[in-house]
């Protein structure tokens, strides 16, 4: 997604101006149908409309009351309306920004061999095409041949480049992504209108939500407590009748509608919405707003160590002496043996004698050396130079080397080794003219940030796992360095979906994170799968969601984006609830105070008369949800705590100032009407 796309602001002007029209076009009935509280709202709005032209014709009924009653309730159902088409216009305007990405490119469609050009349009799954440097990928596929470095930014917004190779887990390639260097050979995995990008801009626009489990049962309550109200109101009138108050339908149906949860019900498909909408600010999408609420309620964490929790390549950590020799000495023969290994762990090793000991590194072609490649035969690599034959390989294979040399391997490198070994790192040994000169120790690379990020996840109640394939002993090494709370070694995909299955049975909610095809099966098991899109084509087909910054630690903004949905929505209903108690205290007293002048004792907010008190109840009803819906977009703020002090804190802050809150609205609405004499 793009940066762009990230910041933008709440209430943008071509959002609000779609959304203004949006809000109109919901009142088809159909549409209003599928709020049920609302729909109630906009049948009495539609009631008091033929009953207020009936009155202007007959010139009977108080017009002026009964004109701002009828327009106040449609200002309701338009606001509630401008609520979710505000909801929904962020994901459209994310849509908008997506498609610039979509277009119809020329694919080289590789037939037997030979290379013809043909439309985007026409490829088909298991089709291979050939894309060069400075071309756009035609569409999602796998590579099959070569390495390339390939611009994502249209999707990811990040402007770094990626490196997509054949194999491994780095395979996957999105269309619309453009290859900046070398030539690469994808097998197309996506029919035209299927695509990764596709189902992005149906996810954003909001095509395929559909109401999750909470959501439909809270629908359920809110249309109980509608139809509870409607009985309540309706039987109201042969009462108000027998004790010589007969009441107007204005005035029933600005009743049913200042009982009924108006405000919950208007701002409830905004707030699952807005849900989704801040997923994909942080660059993730989720296939279903299930697993945004599942999210919310993780247990237990699962993560694959390589390219997860670590960087995925090992790298070189430090240069270990023999005997006699300076950390100088082994450093520069380790960067020698290494400018031509293009490798990362190759790379690595030329860095790190760069940065501890400021040996720069030299130009192949000066150097007039000859390289010795690595080769499975001889697991070593070299390079001779200045009458200099240094070799860096595995300990087997360099004390082989050695034993040709007559030398022998000294028992300190030996005892450096198993150390290495023993701390989950792999020994490189370098020697020079048939002398071990000390060993290079490459480890897996913690990724940086990470024993923060999982404490900050323990704080949410998440307990940790990661998942290897490694040896217990490496993984303990890792889980230790890391800071998860356990590990599960020598993990097989069966062990994995195994686990997973253990503590669903727990009663708990299982998240995964992976980016390969043997993280597929688990991925499918847990409750929420978040794949990376740097992954395998599998792995992101397998998970619920699909993170695009392709970070492991992301599932954090998850935790806490579904934590918030269901805070919010929870917030809301408090507040709806209990606002509507305001609203008896301004109502009942104005109806039925003429005949039970006891009923005045409820007036304490001394609101002015009858009509001003019925009228000021409906707008505050109607301008509340107004007010509600910046938070019903940004949702509660979330902080890592206990549930019973986030209950505690929703209570006193939405249900004590759901309370509090209406009393001084609709009495400084009244003193309005009042000073303006609208009642």
């Amino acid at each position: 997604m793009s940066s762009h796309a990230n910041r933008r602001s709440l209430f943008d002007t071509k959002i609000v101006r779609r959304a203004s029209i949006d809000a109109l076009a919901k009142l088809s009935p159909r549409v209003m149908m599928k709020n049920p509280v609302m729909f109630v709202v906009e049948i009495g709005s539609i009631l008091t409309t033929v009953l207020l032209i009936s009155n202007f014709v007959t010139h009977s009924g108080h017009l002026s009351f009964n004109l701002q009653i009828t327009l106040w309730l449609w200002f309701t159902v338009l606001f509630a309306n401008f609520a979710e088409a505000m909801a929904e216009g962020r994901g459209k305007a994310q849509a908008d920004a997506l498609r610039l990405a979509k277009s119809e490119t020329t694919a080289y469609l590789v037939v037997n061999g030979v290379v013809k050009e043909v439309p985007s349009s026409q490829l088909r799954v298991d089709n291979v095409v050939r894309v060069n440097a400075g071309q756009m990928i035609p569409g999602d596929g796998e590579v099959i041949e070569g390495v390339a470095s390939v611009d994502e930014s249209a999707i990811t917004g990040e402007s770094a480049p990626v490196i997509r190779e054949a194999g491994g887990d780095r395979s996957a390639v999105t269309g619309g992504t453009r290859v900046l260097s070398d030539v690469i050979t994808v097998r197309i995995t996506s029919n035209p209108g299927e695509t990764f990008l596709d189902r992005m801009i149906a996810l954003v626009e909001g095509a395929e939500r559909q109401k999750t489990p909470n959501e439909i049962a809270l629908n359920i309550l809110l249309a109980g407590l509608t139809i509870i109200f409607l009985f309540a109101v309706v039987a109201l009138q042969p009462f108000a009748i027998y004790s010589g108050a007969p009441q107007t339908i204005f005035v029933l149906i600005s009743l049913l509608v200042c009982l009924i949860p108006t405000t919950i019900g208007g701002l409830l498909s905004a707030i699952g919405i807005a849900g989704m909408d801040r997923l994909v600010q942080h660059n993730v999408l989720a296939t279903s707003g299930r697993a945004v609420e599942a999210a919310g309620d993780v247990n237990t964490l699962l993560l694959d160590k390589t390219g997860t929790i670590t960087i995925g390549n090992r790298q070189a950590s430090e240069f270990v002496v023999a005997p006699g020799v300076t950390p100088e000495q082994l450093a520069d023969a380790a960067q020698l043996s290494s400018l031509s290994d293009e490798t990362p762990e190759g790379r690595s090793i030329v860095v790190l004698a760069k940065e501890k000991y400021n040996l720069r590194g030299r130009e192949l072609v000066q150097l007039n050396a000859e390289f010795v490649p690595f080769s499975a035969t001889t697991r070593m690599s070299g390079i001779e130079v200045d009458g200099r034959s240094i070799r860096k390989g595995a300990v087997d294979a360099i004390t082989n080397y050695l034993r040709e040399h007559k030398s022998q391997m000294p028992p300190e490198v030996l005892a450096t080794v198993e150390t290495i070994s023993r701390a989950g790192g792999t020994p490189l040994i370098v020697t020079e003219n048939g002398r071990a000169l000390g060993v290079i120790h490459l480890k897996d690379v913690v990724k940086g940030g990470m024993k923060e990020r999982f404490d900050q996840l323990r704080a949410m109640g998440i307990r940790t796992i990661m998942i290897t394939g490694d040896n217990p002993l490496t993984a303990a090494a890792i889980a230790r360095e890391a800071g998860v709370d356990d590990f599960l070694a020598e993990a097989k995909p069966k062990d994995k979906m195994d686990l997973i299955k253990r503590e669903q049975a727990d009663g708990k909610l299982v998240a995964m994170t992976g980016d390969g095809t043997n993280d597929a099966p688990a991925l499918a098991q847990a409750d929420v799968g978040v794949a990376m899109n740097s992954g395998t084509q599998a792995a992101k087909e397998a998970g619920n969601m699909v993170d695009l910054d392709s970070n492991p630690t992301k599932l954090i903004e998850i935790v806490a984006i579904g934590k918030q949905l269901l805070m919010t929505r929870g917030a809301l209903t408090t507040f709806s609830i209990s606002n509507d108690v305001a609203k008896y205290f301004a109502i009942l007293p104005a109806m039925f105070a003429g005949v039970f002048p006891v009923l005045n004792a409820l007036n304490i907010m001394h609101l002015h008369n009858a009509e001003s008190a019925v009228l000021s109840a409906v707008i505050f009803n109607a301008l509340i949800i107004v007010g509600l819906i910046p938070l019903a977009l940004r949702g509660v703020g979330y902080r890592p705590m206990s549930a019973a002090a986030l209950l505690r804190r929703n209570l006193l802050v939405y249900g004590a100032g759901g309370l509090i809150v209406p009393f001084i609205g609709i009495k400084f609405i009244d003193i309005i009407i009042t000073a303006l004499h609208l009642a």
